[in-house]
């Protein structure tokens, strides 16, 4: 749990705030009454600060903030216009060696939160996909969407059939440990749990321009459930 804002700190200046978003918490407070979310926390520091974008709850990474409305409207209008650089990271199955790869495929919403690939009713949605490394089963992608769809990394990489690890709304299956580990030995009586008890996706960087039209590129160190997992696939190839 976040104590304050400034636990997570990235960036900050008199317009901007960058934050490091934990996995497992939300953008924006949501239906069903949690009041953890980065934004509710930020309020306690800055009154007057909105989300510039959100990611998704499970996601981790990089997440820009707004402390006035004119940092607000610089930054909407470069997502609007496709002039901000988003870079994530994800640990997918598969191996294959993806260079530069253009996923061009539109997404449709569902009422359910999830989206689909639809030709007729979907809306532009498009991402570059580079593989940064290859383990035994898995492999580390490097992911850059430009487009901003909800969902749209997610289901661009099950259609290239390297799914998310653990993220089985889109094909994901969970990983253990014992699937990459030659001598692997469960202690008798215990359960063995996935080595990430979420979507393997990071933010990784996101690159902008402050309002004196200076561009500025924030990363996010992996928290550290993505460094254990990538960890222990690093270790058994």
């Amino acid at each position: 749990m976040i104590q304050s804002i400034k636990d997570i700190v990235l960036f900050e200046n008199d317009d901007y705030i960058l934050v490091n978003k934990p996995p497992h918490v939300a953008t924006l407070d949501e239906r069903t009454g949690d009041k953890s979310s980065i934004l509710r926390i930020a309020k306690n520091y800055h009154s007057d600060i909105q989300a510039g974008h959100r990611l998704d709850k499970e996601t981790s990474g990089v997440l820009a903030l707004a402390k006035n409305p004119e940092a607000y409207r610089h930054l909407s209008m470069q997502f609007e216009h496709r002039q901000v650089d988003k870079i994530y990271h994800a640990v997918v199955h598969g191996t294959e060696a993806l260079e530069n790869v253009n996923v061009y495929l539109p997404i449709l919403p569902l009422k359910d939160g999830s989206v689909r690939i639809d030709t007729q009713s979907g809306k532009e949605a498009e991402t570059f996909f580079d593989t940064m490394a290859i383990y035994k089963k898995h492999s580390l992608v490097q992911c850059a969407p430009v487009t901003g769809r909800m969902h749209q990394i997610r289901i661009h990489l099950s259609c290239l059939k390297m799914p998310i690890v653990c993220d089985p709304q889109y094909g994901g299956a969970p990983i253990f440990l014992s699937e990459i580990k030659r001598k692997f030995n469960l202690k008798q009586g215990t359960e063995e749990q996935p080595l990430i008890q979420r979507v393997a996706l990071h933010a990784f960087s996101l690159s902008f321009h402050l309002l004196n039209d200076e561009l500025i590129t924030v990363e996010a160190p992996y928290p550290k459930d993505m460094q254990a997992l990538i960890k222990q696939l690093e270790k058994n190839v």
